[in-house]
């Protein structure tokens, strides 16, 4: 999965002289939770909620409101943004934006070209949205957890099973809990068979194999 299918296009940006008072404004006008900063169309940082509260004066100040929004509106968001922020290319994969947001404690990357323009944003909902769609479970059906042993040819196995049952795969995702393991954890979601079939199904798959668990969903959700 490219990030570029997936991030939001063109996103709002701010320069790096734009008041704190319009920066604030424009977040809380949109539900920004960031905004991407920019200097002669080139990404130089990022500021987001927090480093605008962090920035602000505390409820307990002695200023008064003229003097508070005297200098909201002086201040300028180059002061406080996080320079040189963590970026993606729009050709990185989603699973490589999910890995920096993970290890970084972020929840959302700007989107750069080449010469380093914005072009677009990633966020969490965005990764959300991704694997609600890759794991198929918008389309329903039913999901089976299946513990295998690492060998060629083990998951075809499996999934010739379910065809014979005239059963339709919608996905499939492997993983392994320790490289060290010979072992791999399947789950594969089939959709077009009845709730009888799908019981029949579990008992002839745990027959040969370790079923780790098989539950019917509803198709719908988030598109």
């Amino acid at each position: 999965m490219l990030i570029k299918d997936w991030m939001t296009k063109d996103p709002i940006t701010i320069n790096d002289d734009t008041s704190m008072i319009k920066a604030i404004h424009i977040m809380n006008e949109h539900r920004f939770r960031r905004l991407p900063v920019v200097s002669q169309g080139k990404l130089v940082g990022l500021i987001t909620d927090r480093d605008l509260k962090e920035a602000s004066p505390s409820k307990a100040t002695t200023l008064d409101v003229h003097e508070l929004y005297y200098l909201l509106a002086e201040l300028q968001v180059g002061e406080i943004m996080s320079k040189n922020p963590i970026s993606v290319s729009q050709e990185d994969t989603v699973e490589r934006a999910a890995q920096l947001m993970l290890e970084h404690t972020i929840s959302g990357l700007p989107v750069v070209d080449a010469e380093g323009r914005i072009v677009g944003i990633i966020t969490q909902s965005d990764i959300f949205r991704a694997f609600l769609h890759v794991s198929g479970i918008i389309q329903g059906g039913a999901q089976f957890a299946v513990r295998l042993e690492d060998r060629p040819g083990v998951i075809k196995e499996v999934a010739d099973l379910m065809r014979a049952r005239g059963g339709r795969l919608v996905s499939l995702m492997t993983y392994y809990r320790t490289p060290e393991e010979n072992v791999r954890e399947v789950y594969i979601r089939v959709k077009g068979l009845s709730p009888e079939t799908v019981v029949a199904l579990q008992a002839e798959l745990a027959a040969r194999f370790e079923i780790l668990y098989v539950i019917q969903e509803e198709a719908g959700g988030a598109q």
